[in-house]
C-alpha cells in the first residue's frame, strides 16, 4: 500500500503558494496544506507595485540578474539555473496570465492588476487540490522519531512528512526565534527598501519633481546608486534612493539613519564637461536670465531652487554670473548635499535584510542543512532584492526548487 506524502507549507504568501504549486507539479500525488496565520492569503502580492504586482524583471542573463540582490545574489545565481526570470514569464503565460515588459524591464500582468496573479494562484491551487488553512499560525515544529514533523498551532496539531517554511520577511528577530530553536542561525532583520527623510528641508516643497537620471552617494562610504530620483513631501525616494537603502541597509542602520547624501543631478556628468557646456551657454545665450534659461534635464522649479540654493539671483544674466558663481553652480549640480534624518517604509511593502542564514540551506534543493526535511523559500531567508520585481523572482525561484525537492 502506497501512502502519499503530506507536505506542510507554513505561510500563505507568494513563496508559499509557488512552493505548493511546485510540489503538485512535480509530485501530483502528494497532499499539500498551506498554513496561513492571518485571515488573508497573498496579502503582499495584492499591494505590491501599487496594486499592479511587479512579478519579475526581464533580465534573462542569470549572472546579471543575481547582481540585483544586496544579499543572496551569489546563492541565487546558481538557483537561477533551475528557475529564472524567463521561467517565471513562461509559467504565468502558460496559465493564461499575459504579461508586459515595461520601463526598467519591470514585468507586470497585462491587466495591470495584482488580482490577476492572485486569481491565477487560487485557481491553480483549487485545481490541484491544495488545502488552504487561514488563521492557522504554526508556533513550533518538532521532528518526531519516525522522521515526520509535528506542526503545533494554537487550536490543532498537524503531522506532515516534509515542511516548507515561507513565512516572509520579519521586522524583528523575535519572530524568527522558533526557527532558531531548531538550530538555525538567524541574521538580525533590518529594513531594506526605504525612503530618506529630510525633515523641514526646503527641497520638500518641490514634492512630485522627478529627475530621470541621477547619481546619489552616501557621504563617507563607497555606496553609490544611479537612477530616477523623486522628491517627496518628507524627503527623497525613487529607484536611486531605494537602491541605496537596499545596498546600505546594515551601514545605514549602524548610523541610526542619520547621514548625508551627495546628489549629482546630471547623473555622471564630469566637472570639465559641465564647465564647457556652461561656457557654450554663456557664449550663445549670455544675455538671457538664468531663471528663464534652464539647459538641463530637470523641471524649471528644481532648476530655480538650485540657483537660489547657490545664491544666484534668478534675474541675473548668464554673462553676469561670473567665474565664482559658475564654480558654485557646478558644485551644486554635481555634489548637492542633503542631510538625512530617519526613514520611511516604501509604500506598504516592508522588505527586510536578514532572516535564516544562507549557510544553513542547500540552494540546489532549498533543504535545511541543520534539520533535513525542512525547506525554505522566499524572504524568510537572508535574501532581498532591489525594487523592480527582484524580490518576487527570488520567491518564485526558491519556491519552485523547494517544491520540486520535497
Amino acid at each position: 500500500m502506497i501512502i502519499n506524502k503530506r507536505i506542510g507549507i507554513i505561510g500563505g504568501g507568494a513563496a508559499g503558494f509557488f512552493s505548493a504549486l511546485s510540489v503538485k507539479q512535480h509530485h501530483p500525488d502528494y497532499d499539500v496544506i498551506i498554513f496561513e496565520k492571518s485571515a488573508k492569503i497573498l496579502a503582499k502580492v495584492k499591494i505590491s507595485g501599487g496594486g499592479r504586482c511587479n512579478v519579475t524583471n526581464a533580465t534573462f542573463d542569470n549572472k546579471e540578474l543575481a547582481k540585483f540582490y544586496p544579499r543572496g545574489g551569489n546563492h541565487l545565481r546558481k538557483a537561477f539555473e533551475q528557475f529564472n526570470a524567463k521561467s517565471t514569464m513562461d509559467w504565468f503565460e502558460e496559465r493564461n496570465v499575459p504579461l508586459d515588459v515595461l520601463a526598467e524591464n519591470c514585468v507586470f500582468p497585462r491587466s495591470n492588476e495584482s488580482q490577476s496573479i492572485i486569481d491565477c494562484f487560487v485557481r491553480e491551487a483549487k485545481t490541484k487540490n491544495v488545502i488552504i488553512k487561514i488563521q492557522t499560525g504554526i508556533n513550533e515544529i518538532k521532528k518526531l522519531e519516525d522522521g515526520t514533523f509535528l506542526l503545533e498551532s494554537i487550536d490543532n496539531d498537524f503531522i506532515v512528512d516534509k515542511v516548507i517554511v515561507t513565512t516572509g520577511g520579519h521586522p524583528k528577530r523575535i519572530s524568527l526565534e522558533w526557527l532558531e530553536k531548531l538550530g538555525h542561525s538567524i541574521v538580525d532583520p533590518l529594513p531594506s527598501l526605504f525612503t530618506f527623510n529630510m525633515p523641514k528641508n526646503p527641497i520638500c516643497e518641490l514634492m512630485g519633481n522627478v529627475v530621470e537620471e541621477t547619481t546619489v552617494k552616501i557621504e563617507g562610504t563607497k555606496l553609490i546608486a544611479k537612477g530616477p530620483l523623486l522628491v517627496t513631501h518628507w524627503g527623497m525616494s525613487g529607484p536611486a534612493i531605494l537602491k541605496l537603502s537596499a545596498w546600505g541597509a546594515r551601514i545605514l542602520a549602524e548610523k541610526e539613519y542619520q547621514f548625508s547624501i551627495l546628489v549629482n543631478w546630471l547623473n555622471d556628468r564630469k566637472e570639465d564637461d559641465l564647465r564647457s557646456e556652461m561656457n557654450k551657454v554663456i557664449e550663445i545665450h549670455g544675455g538671457k536670465m538664468v531663471g528663464n534659461l534652464n539647459p538641463f534635464p530637470m523641471t524649471s522649479r528644481l532648476w530655480n531652487f538650485l540657483l537660489l540654493k547657490t545664491e544666484i539671483n534668478l534675474e541675473k544674466r548668464w554673462n553676469e554670473v561670473g567665474k565664482k558663481g559658475i564654480n558654485k553652480l557646478i558644485n551644486t549640480l554635481l555634489n548637492d548635499r542633503y542631510e538625512v534624518s530617519g526613514k520611511t517604509t516604501f509604500k506598504e511593502e516592508f522588505v527586510t535584510a536578514g532572516g535564516v542564514s544562507l549557510d544553513d540551506v542547500d540552494f540546489t534543493t532549498m533543504e535545511s542543512k541543520v534539520l533535513p526535511g525542512i525547506f525554505f523559500a522566499g524572504e524568510v531567508l537572508d535574501i532581498d532584492g532591489v525594487t523592480g520585481g527582484f524580490s518576487f523572482q527570488a520567491a518564485w525561484t526558491t519556491g519552485w526548487i523547494a517544491g520540486k525537492n520535497v
